[in-house]
Parts: structure tokens; C-alpha cells; sequence
């Protein structure tokens, strides 16, 4: 009988589909990157989710991100990822953390649930925590590296951390990694070498909103603000949704 996922069933098998509808995956940063990461998985047939983000919908996002429209500046990430997620699977599972992962509250989360970590949080803080931890449960992790500054999609590629090259975030992942004796990491990284930003961009939206006045937003401070683009966060974010699907379907024999 069709269904919404025939067309995937036809690659996976029945076997590969109900493996995939049992599975619960966590996605730590809804956006450029982990808002693909959401619309992809829901798409194959993953059955529950958890996300995670305490940022809201800003203006600038609306260049990169598939959750940002005019309508939803000011809105909770994770609110409108939800309900795009539910208008594509109602029956998915989709539970919502409207704060930013930290090792302060690291116990809050329910780690034992989850059959798939995706790292997309911006700080390198919260991604040794979460890295730490998801390898102190064996579960499944794919770490997203920097993807601002980057204009060439097909330079990104899946690979271990110690194998990566020219990134400056997996640079710093890698020495922060091998002191923690953590001996693989999966990554999606770009070995294209950062382009320069042409201006300065090191502005804070706290200090310099552009969203429309009235707009309920919470914005936070940053030191610098790089450069995006429309296609190489979402290229990223399929990556790390293919490698998801690939390793948690069941091959056909």
C-alpha cells in the first residue's frame, strides 16, 4: 500500500523503515545546519526526536535557514521546527528543549532515549560536553564542524575528526579531543580554506536588531558573526541526516 514513505521504502526495504520509525534522535541546534538535519530525518521515516536550542528566529536567519520565514521571526526554533516536523509526519514523536545545551545541565537531558546524537551547537564548551557524553552512553554521534565562511558545498565531506584538514573549528577539536583521550570522532567538515569576510561584521543583534519593531525575540551576544550562505549549511546538514539513515536502517540482505 503507498504510503508518505514508499518512495524511500522502495531503497531501504520494509525492514530498514521500521527500524528507522523506532528510533529516537536528539538534535542539539536548530539551525542552518541541524534545522536540515530535522527536515531530512523526518522525511526518511525516524519515529521521535528531541530538540534542542534556546535561540528564536531572527531576520538575518532568513538567508539560511528552512525554518525562517517572515512569519515566524520572533518565534521559538524549536516550536516552528515542530510543527513544520508534525505537517510532514504527524505521527512522529517530537519533544522540544527550549534552552542551549550546556555541562551545567547535561543531567537534565535523557540520554539513555537516544539512538542518535547530532551535534550543531555553535561553542566548542558544548560540544566536548555532549561528545563526552554521548560516548560515556555508546551512543552514535556526528559532530558539525564550521560551516560559516564557506562558499564551495562540494568541499564538505564526512570524516573523523583526526582526519579532517584546514577547518579552523576541527583544528581546535581535534587537541581538545586527544586530551580527552577520545580516540574517533564522525564529523561533516569542509577543507575549503575560510573566506574572508568583505566587512566587519562583528555586531551584536542585541545592540543593533534589524527584525521588524515589536518582534519578540531574545537574541545573544557574539564576538563575531560570520559569513553564510543558503546552500553550504544545508548540504552539511544533509550529510549528517544520510549518514544517520544509512547507519541506524537495517540493509537489505
Amino acid at each position: 500500500m503507498l504510503d508518505q514513505f514508499s518512495r524511500t521504502r522502495l531503497l531501504l526495504g520494509q525492514e530498514g523503515m521500521e527500524a528507522l520509525q523506532k528510533k529516537k534522535v536528539a538534535i542539539f541546534g536548530i539551525g542552518g545546519v541541524g534545522g536540515y538535519v530535522c527536515e531530512a530525518l523526518v522525511r526518511s521515516g525516524i519515529g521521535a526526536f528531541d530538540l534542542v536550542d534556546d535561540d528564536k528566529v531572527c531576520l538575518t536567519n532568513l538567508n539560511r535557514q528552512i525554518i525562517a520565514t517572515r512569519k515566524t521571526v520572533g518565534k521559538y526554533k524549536v516550536d516552528v521546527m515542530k510543527e513544520r516536523m508534525l505537517d510532514i509526519n504527524p505521527k512522529a514523536d517530537i519533544e522540544v528543549h527550549k534552552c542551549f545545551f550546556l555541562p551545567a545541565n547535561a543531567d537534565e537531558f535523557p540520554f539513555d532515549e537516544y539512538d542518535y546524537i547530532v551535534d550543531a551547537v555553535d561553542t566548542v564548551t558544548a560540544k566536548l560536553e555532549l561528545i563526552l557524553r554521548a560516548q560515556a552512553k555508546n551512543i552514535p554521534i556526528i559532530s558539525a564542524m564550521g560551516a560559516g565562511n564557506k562558499l564551495d558545498a562540494g568541499r564538505l565531506k564526512i570524516a573523523d575528526i583526526y582526519d579532517t584538514r584546514i577547518c579552523p573549528l576541527a583544528r581546535v577539536m581535534r587537541r581538545e579531543l586527544k586530551k580527552r583521550d577520545v580516540k574517533h570522532l564522525k564529523v561533516v567538515y569542509s577543507d575549503e580554506p575560510p573566506v574572508r569576510p568583505i566587512e566587519d561584521m562583528s555586531i551584536s543583534c542585541r545592540t543593533n536588531c534589524i527584525c521588524p519593531p515589536g518582534t519578540e525575540h531574545k537574541c545573544t551576544e557574539r564576538r563575531d558573526i560570520p559569513g553564510s550562505t543558503a546552500f553550504v549549511p544545508a548540504v552539511a546538514g544533509l550529510l549528517i541526516a544520510g549518514e544517520i539513515v544509512k547507519d541506524l536502517s537495517i540493509p537489505r540482505s
